[in-house]
């Protein structure tokens, strides 16, 4: 039995999220929370929202105990990039690219 959540579509580079998940991946579910709520990144900001999201999941939908939560897998891939235009010196324009991320979190029970 396992439990996910997803966030699709995120304003925030792909690169920047696997930085934080590798942190958190295998850990017990709460001590991921409280990783994620002291690592001052910008992509902690979406991952406690998700793993809230995926615990509440757990615990609601295929009412598994929270205590024994820990994070099974957790990746991100890339969404969609927004590409928009920047006026340069002397004439040119230069590309940016803004990246966008979906990311998931399963989360099992420890026998």
């Amino acid at each position: 039995m396992e439990a996910k959540a997803y966030l699709r579509y995120a304003r925030i580079s792909p690169r920047k999220v696997s930085i934080v998940l590798d942190l958190i991946r295998g850990k017990n579910a709460r001590m991921a929370m409280a990783i994620l709520k002291n690592t001052p990144k910008a992509a902690s900001e979406y991952l406690v929202k998700l793993l809230q999201s995926a615990m509440a999941n757990a615990e609601h939908n295929h009412q598994m105990d929270p205590s024994k939560l820990y994070v099974a897998e957790c990746f991100v891939t890339p969404g969609p990039t927004l590409k928009r235009i920047m006026p340069r010196a002397k004439g040119p324009a230069d590309r940016i690219l803004k990246r966008t991320s979906h990311m998931t979190i399963v989360l099992r029970e420890k026998d």
